[in-house]
């Protein structure tokens, strides 16, 4: 199985996880001039872009390591573009981290991973 065939695997399961909790998923591999963000959904008033990430060996760390400064930013810059273009200025953002593995079965959803730290204004 293919890295891309993984990741797509994790992908369903972290919309599937996300569904159970109430997030109503938008959108799912939005691709933006920036990047990509991995869903898109709403949770108690909130936009929520969330990254997930996918281990299946402790080799290379937790997966929540994985989304370092560098792709903050990148998610960062695509999530003001989905905002601005489809017209979402003013709504609570929020930026959220789905971590999968490597233990099978273990997920951990990191709420508010992140935050834009005051860099943008919309």
């Amino acid at each position: 199985m293919s890295t891309r065939d993984v990741g797509a695997l994790g992908e369903k399961q972290a919309v599937r996880y996300l569904k159970k909790l109430g997030y109503k998923i938008l959108e799912t591999n939005l691709v933006t001039r920036f990047g990509e963000i991995d869903v898109v959904a709403a949770d108690k008033g909130c936009l929520v872009f969330v990254e997930v990430k996918l281990r299946r060996t402790k080799e290379f760390g937790a997966p929540s390591e994985a989304v370092d400064k560098r792709k903050q930013e990148k998610i960062l810059r695509s999530s003001i573009e989905y905002v601005k273009s489809r017209g979402l200025v003013g709504k609570d953002l929020r930026f959220d981290v789905l971590c999968i593995g490597p233990e099978p079965g273990k997920i951990e959803l990191v709420t508010d991973a992140f935050s834009s730290g005051g860099r943008y204004t919309l």
